[in-house]
């Protein structure tokens, strides 16, 4: 399968909800494309960071070449 794109990524980071509130609006959402040396066991391929618009909760999320989130922190 393709690796997915930066504008997929972003997408499926805004799709995701925030965990503690459940809304979706983000004030801040920055998606970077994880170096093969950085890359975990996880695979990911594309590491976002989130902050959510109603409750302020920073998250960060890992989405691999799929378009599969691989971790919610």
């Amino acid at each position: 399968m393709a690796k997915i794109t930066l504008a997929r990524a972003e997408r499926i980071a805004k799709a995701h909800a925030c965990e503690h509130c459940g809304e979706y609006s983000y004030k801040k959402l920055t998606v970077k494309p994880r170096l093969k040396a950085d890359r975990s066991e996880l695979k990911e391929a594309w590491h976002a960071v989130k902050v959510c618009g109603v409750c302020g909760l920073q998250q960060e999320m890992g989405i691999d070449d799929e378009g599969e989130i691989v971790f919610v922190n």
